[in-house]
């Protein structure tokens, strides 16, 4: 799952969704230095990507790229799933998602000091560019896959799964339907038990 997702399987507590968000920058037990809370949210970030790693709906998806897209294949499902979560966002939050991602960048901006000098820097580019609200567009989504093409310096051609996106729009909403309802459920079970 990308950004969008694990913010939003944090639920309501601010902390977890800090720590969910900047989980990828914070490698091995550097987690420790960080308020429980936050270490909290790290920790389920990386509950999150095992289970969906190892499901198998997602490695349906990924097996439709990996053709065309070898390893990269999984970063590009992680993006194209926040955009169904993106663009179906009502039938998961009463939030509007222009109100929902307005209030995470304030939480970011509030919470600045804490952050990891990697998301500091692409902090404002983010917030600039609304990537969060430009997952729920194909066009989003293009210019987000274009950008990550871009920081492969365009070996990965990512950029151009886009086409795979259109293509096979209806296969790729219901496995993420499916999926996402198994991985709301593990996430609550998994907060619980933090």
């Amino acid at each position: 799952m990308n950004f969008l997702a694990h913010i939003y399987l944090s639920g309501d507590d601010d902390h977890l969704k800090i720590g969910n968000f900047i989980a990828d920058s914070v490698k091995g037990k550097k987690y420790e230095t960080y308020p429980k809370n936050i270490q909290k949210g790290i920790l389920l970030h990386r509950k999150i990507d095992r289970f969906t790693d190892t499901h198998f709906i997602v490695r349906e998806s990924v097996a439709r790229l990996f053709p065309k897209y070898g390893h990269y294949s999984r970063v590009i499902i992680d993006i194209i799933y926040d955009h169904f979560l993106a663009a179906d966002w009502n039938n998961y939050s009463s939030v509007p998602l222009e109100q929902y991602v307005a209030e995470f960048y304030t939480l970011l901006q509030d919470n600045y000091s804490v952050l990891p000098k990697r998301i500091q820097n692409f902090l404002p580019y983010m917030i600039a560019d609304n990537w969060l609200l430009s997952y729920a567009t194909i066009p989003g989504i293009g210019k987000i896959l274009y950008q990550m093409n871009q920081r492969t310096k365009n070996r990965s051609k990512m950029n151009l799964a886009v086409n795979e996106l259109e293509t096979y729009y209806s296969d790729f909403n219901n496995e993420f339907v499916s999926f996402f309802k198994e991985l709301q459920t593990y996430t609550q079970h998994e907060i619980k038990k933090l």
